[in-house]
């Protein structure tokens, strides 16, 4: 059983939440809290398996609340769930350590996904955000992140493939499917992009490739 907490101000989008979960097997909500401040107390004295975070709350918003996790040594995976479509927050989430970004309208069975994914240690970002997220970087010729970073070293084309997937938000099983792969190859594949980026998961992967204008069609 998949441990659940639920992070948002709103009480009737909570409830939501939890009477959607409540329908699916492997999936359990045990902790809800209305503010980054509640979430923090939750995930110091019961932490879930996922954590599923709004980004807009009173008192300590899911940006502050990503990087309290980060600072304090929280190890639980957060998957943002909101109603703004934003670029720039959906990076921000994701540099502050959020491992999936989905939006509230997001289906039910999409959204178990994401959270047996990031469970399973994966990370998920939704396939129309990352395109989005591909042309902001594009436009704002953004290099904040991973300045210190060496140069990354050349991918393979194989590498690449893997690389685009990882971006759409696919786990191994189903990058396997997609390029007919074993899972144990892709599995090797992906260690090697991070090693090649010299980031240390797959959303600084993701994050990197973004930024150093990876992701686009005819370049890496």
């Amino acid at each position: 059983m998949i441990r659940v907490g639920v992070v948002d101000d709103q009480t009737l989008v909570r409830q939501g939440i939890l009477s959607l979960l409540g329908l699916a097997d492997d999936v359990a909500v045990v902790a809800e809290a209305s503010d980054g401040e509640e979430a923090l107390d939750v995930l110091t004295c019961d932490p879930p398996d996922v954590l599923l975070l709004d980004l807009r709350m009173p008192r300590r918003d899911g940006i502050a609340t990503l990087e309290a996790m980060r600072d304090r040594g929280f190890d639980v995976p957060a998957l943002v769930l909101t109603t703004f479509d934003d670029d720039e927050l959906v990076l921000k989430a994701l540099r502050a350590g959020a491992r999936g970004y989905l939006l509230k309208d997001v289906t039910l069975d999409r959204l178990v996904h994401a959270i047996r994914t990031l469970a399973r240690g994966g990370s998920l970002v939704q396939p129309a955000l990352t395109e989005r997220l591909v042309r902001a970087a594009e436009a704002s010729g953004e290099r904040r992140e991973f300045t210190d970073l060496p140069a990354p070293e050349p991918l393979t084309d194989r590498e690449l493939d893997i690389l685009r997937l990882l971006a759409g938000g696919f786990n191994n099983r189903e990058i396997a499917d997609a390029a007919g792969l074993a899972e144990g190859t892709v599995k090797n594949h992906v260690s090697n992009v991070l090693m090649k980026l010299y980031v240390r998961d797959r959303t600084r992967a993701v994050l990197r490739a973004l930024e150093l204008g990876m992701l686009t069609d005819g370049d890496g």
